[in-house]
């Protein structure tokens, strides 16, 4: 909830100086963390997070969940991770044979399941053009 100042309150210099908190991708480039992983490494790292959306659609499920990163809090993490103070399960990293390997299955998986539900589509597509095959 956003906070309004007393209209003769003077501003904050703090304030007009804040930096632009991070997306995903810009931590992840930074991390050698997959980015479905970043805020459990966040949390990790004692790193601020803003969540943003997730809310309940109801029977439709949930919205997307977004977050945003503070920039200090990632530099100072991203040392602490560079220097293996930070513990970070090695599945969840990109610089680990076990985080390379999760990734690869999990890109095949998707691949997988978007080649198979192609050819349904197309076995569909083929039986109601040219009716049922004998």
């Amino acid at each position: 909830m956003p906070r309004t100042p007393d209209p003769g309150a003077p501003e904050s210099a703090h304030e007009e100086e804040e930096e632009r908190w991070l997306d995903g991708r810009e931590v992840a480039e930074l991390w050698p963390v997959r980015e479905e992983w970043l805020p459990g490494a966040a949390g990790r790292a004692d790193v601020r997070i803003r969540r943003y959306g997730g809310e309940s659609r109801g029977t439709y499920g949930a919205a997307p969940t977004y977050y945003s990163y503070h920039p200090g809090d990632v530099r100072r993490a991203a040392t602490a991770i560079a220097e293996g103070r930070v513990d970070i399960p090695s599945v969840w990293r990109t610089d680990t044979p076990d985080g390379r390997r999760a990734e690869y299955w999990g890109r095949f998986r998707f691949r997988l399941t978007c080649g198979v539900v192609l050819a349904l589509a197309l076995l569909l597509l083929g039986v109601a053009i040219y009716g049922v095959v004998s």
